[in-house]
């Protein structure tokens, strides 16, 4: 595994890559970094050259001065430019799948194939506008780490939860490097964001749905109420997951992934 650090927007931007083959990169979401992804870097690497950023403001690299999901995509398009690469696959968990999606919408010609891992093409109801506007008022009273610790242990079933307990409790470990700055920042850029749903409806290459039949963050109706969008669409519904597959089910998101990219 390489470790590589550029300047970017006078910050520095850190992720690694591992493996040879066609380029994918793996986009982690919200108070992650691209050590989520260990599962599937594990199993992928003998097939693909992985690009696992950590996304501004998470894990090694530091905020920059467009935080917003359209400017941590053009924070991904320098990695590739950085890795002088012109084409690639790009899968996205939760909000790395609204980057994926900023992405795709301007620079379609250099994605042959995307994966919406837990995420969703449409903006934010009014009603989740107004959970992430109280959950920044939250953070600024009481800090990243008290609610992040509060929220992590919902993403996951609460079977697997409890049956893999030192799993979760070193995600909430993790969310402690989150500065307050940076959870309040993809917040609002979470509620900024608008619908892609036209991005799906003219994206002309494969996309790979993820889906958690529990996931409470994502919820499943709507997962599936976009499947139907793009013009050559996979779906693979995790039945045993929430909103974190890529742990709850390794295999089968590995296997998912594999199918749809490796050809």
């Amino acid at each position: 595994m390489a470790e590589k650090t550029f300047s970017y927007q006078s910050s520095q931007i850190f992720y690694q890559t591992i493996g040879s083959g066609k380029p994918l990169v793996l986009i982690h979401g919200f108070a992650e970094d691209g050590d989520v992804w260990k599962n599937q870097i594990e199993f992928l690497k003998d097939h693909f050259y992985l690009i696992i950023p950590d996304l501004p403001g998470s894990g090694k690299s530091q905020m920059i001065n467009d935080m917003s999901i359209e400017g941590m995509a053009e924070s991904v398009k320098a990695i590739l430019a950085e890795e002088k690469i012109e084409t690639c696959a790009m899968a996205g968990h939760s909000m790395g799948g609204y980057i994926t999606l900023a992405f795709a919408e301007k620079y379609p010609e250099y994605l042959s194939s995307i994966a919406l891992v837990h995420s969703s093409a449409f903006a934010d109801s009014e009603e989740k506008k107004n959970n992430r506007s109280k959950s920044i008022e939250f953070v600024k009273k009481n800090g990243a780490y008290e609610f992040l610790k509060a929220v992590i242990f919902d993403l996951f079933t609460e079977t697997w939860a409890t049956n893999n307990q030192q799993a979760v409790h070193r995600q909430i470990e993790k969310s402690k490097n989150f500065a307050d700055e940076a959870v309040i920042a993809y917040y609002q850029a979470m509620i900024n964001r608008p619908d892609r749903t036209h991005v799906l409806k003219t994206f002309n290459k494969p996309v790979l749905f993820i889906i958690g039949e529990h996931d409470k963050a994502v919820p499943f109706e709507q997962s599936m109420q976009q499947c139907y969008l793009p013009n050559i669409s996979h779906i693979h519904i995790l039945r045993n997951s929430a909103h974190m597959g890529m742990m709850e089910e390794a295999d089968a998101v590995n296997r998912a992934v594999l199918q749809l990219f490796h050809v």
